[in-house]
Order: structure tokens, then C-alpha cells, then sequence
């Protein structure tokens, strides 16, 4: 059996490419997701307002609309006509996520995505079991309730419970419930569901799912051939189940991660020390016919 077996996940990867390299995704998710949020927090904090507006709905330097297509969507569903500005924001967003994998959203600009990934690492590193798993399509149920209260309500139902609306109130307005709230999701994640809530239960994700069905830019397991089984990808991937077709096809078989599920977070690539995955295209077929010469991996690693 391998020594590298024994290391605990993403161990191997830091000994092989350094702590930084181990990390280099997870790092500039964490610096987009500040960015994307101090954009929103400029004007309301230091009356900068190079973006004005929310998530759900702003005006860049006064001329780029943007607007969530969720948001849209319910707006639709409640019988009210959105104005040309509004549809026009949306659109561009659409195409945006069409294009680079719609739940990318989720990984890249979500701020309650390090709540969630926090609640991941504390629930590994206490041992606690993996808890109450809903279907997949869950999500997907609930994105439809959503739309359909919003249909009998009137109202855009989901801006009335979303975490990252309530988050972004909070920030400007002061947290108070909004605390509350970012804490339900952390214990919610933390002891009711192993990544119950991104992977199971959040609307948006769904939505941004079906968004990147067939997005261009996806990752890779080109290098399959050199993978020793450590399993380090299916351990610290949220949406483990989209690298078996990719990593463990038969012959012939796309190398590329081609489910909507995957959040194109990159940190497979960040923990293989034996750089299996990488960042591509859908079309992208090319597959290495074989794996790294024993002789270039460092010796600790040796069987």
C-alpha cells in the first residue's frame, strides 16, 4: 500500500507543490467572492458607488444593468412586467453563467459559501457522521415552490428568506437577524446535513444548475491515467458524484466533467499531487495515454 494513502486529505498536495499551490483556487475564490461583495458594500459604506444595488438586482458606474434571472423569474411568476432595463441585466448575466458554468455562482461569488465550506471543515475535523441526506432533486423542488409562491403571493417569495439578500441587509443595515440566519445555515450544514445546504436544499444552485447544463468552460480529468486512487478529490469536492464518469470512464470516454452539478470550484485541481484535473473546455477531448514516470514522484511518496 501507497504511504500516501495515510495522509489526510490535501496533505500530499501541499508536500508536492507547496501550501500555496495546494490552495491557489481556494485562495482566489475566497479574494472573488470579497471582491464581488465589497463591490456592493463601497457605496453603502463609503459612498463609492461604482456598483449600486444588490445581488439580486444593481447598476455598474451607472450604465451596466445586471439582474438575477431568479429574481426575474419570480417577478414573472408574480404577473408583473418587467421594464426592458431589467430584462436586459438579466440576459447578460444568463449568458455569462451559460458560459462559464452556472454554478459558478455558487463557488465564486456566493458570500455564503465559506459559511457553508466552513461548516464542512469543522464537521470533518469533529468526526460527526454525515446526517440527513435529501435527494439531489430536492433543490429542484424547491425552486419550483419558490416560483410557485411567488405566483400566489405576488411577492418575489425567495428575497423574503434568502441568506445572502438577509447577509447583505445586515452588513449595510446592521446584523441583528442576520446573524441568526447565517448561523442556521452553518448549523444546518454543521449537524443536520454533510453540505446539506448548497448541495440539497438552496434554490439558487438549482437554478444556476440548469443555467450551466451546457457551459463551455468545465474541468478536466485529462490526466486520469496518472491518478493512484487517494481519493483527496472525492473527500474535498462539494459535488462528489460529478468525477467518476470523468475520472473512472472506460476507454473513450470524455475526461471532462460535463454534469451541471459540478460548481467549477477547482479545488480537485488544487489537492491531486499528481495534477489529474485542470481547467478546459467542453470540447476538449484529449486524454494522456499514460501516467507520470514513477521516477518523478518524490520518494516519500513511493509505495
Amino acid at each position: 500500500m501507497s504511504a500516501k494513502t495515510h495522509l489526510p486529505v490535501g496533505q500530499e498536495a501541499i508536500r508536492v507543490k507547496g501550501w500555496v499551490a495546494a490552495h491557489h483556487y481556494l485562495l482566489l475564490r475566497r479574494f472573488s467572492q470579497a471582491f464581488f461583495l465589497g463591490l456592493f458594500l463601497l457605496g453603502p459604506w463609503f459612498g463609492i458607488w461604482w456598483v449600486a444595488g444588490t445581488l439580486a438586482g444593481s447598476r455598474t458606474f451607472d450604465v451596466l444593468p445586471l439582474t438575477d434571472p431568479l429574481v426575474l423569474l419570480q417577478s414573472i411568476a408574480t404577473g408583473h412586467l418587467p421594464e426592458l432595463t431589467a430584462l436586459v441585466g438579466a440576459v447578460i448575466v444568463l449568458a455569462v453563467y451559460a458560459l462559464v458554468g452556472g454554478r459558478v455562482y455558487c463557488s465564486w461569488v456566493c458570500p455564503i459559501n465559506p459559511v457553508t465550506d466552513a461548516a464542512h471543515w469543522l464537521h470533518d475535523r469533529l468526526g460527526l457522521q454525515k446526517g440527513w441526506q435529501p435527494k439531489r432533486s430536492t433543490r429542484l423542488w424547491v425552486l419550483g415552490t419558490v416560483l410557485l409562491v411567488s405566483a400566489l403571493t405576488g411577492t418575489i417569495a425567495w428575497e423574503l428568506v434568502n441568506p445572502v439578500t438577509i447577509l447583505h441587509r445586515g452588513l449595510i443595515f446592521g446584523m441583528g437577524f442576520a446573524w441568526a440566519v447565517v448561523a442556521a445555515v452553518f448549523l444546518f450544514d454543521l449537524v443536520v446535513s454533510r453540505r446539506g445546504w448548497c448541495s440539497h436544499i438552496c434554490p439558487v444552485g438549482a437554478f444556476y444548475g440548469l443555467v450551466g447544463t451546457r457551459s463551455v468552460l468545465r474541468v478536466s480529468a485529462a490526466n486520469r491515467a496518472a491518478c493512484d486512487d487517494c481519493m483527496d478529490c472525492y473527500a474535498i469536492c462539494p459535488e462528489n458524484h460529478v468525477i467518476s464518469p470523468a475520472l473512472k470512464g472506460k476507454p473513450g470516454d470524455t475526461p471532462v466533467i460535463l454534469s451541471p452539478d459540478c460548481t467549477n470550484c477547482g479545488r480537485c485541481i488544487d489537492v491531486c499531487a499528481v495534477d489529474v484535473f485542470a481547467f478546459t473546455h467542453r470540447f476538449d477531448q484529449r486524454v494522456r495515454e499514460t501516467a507520470t514516470p514513477a521516477e518523478d514522484v518524490p520518494k516519500e511518496y513511493a509505495a
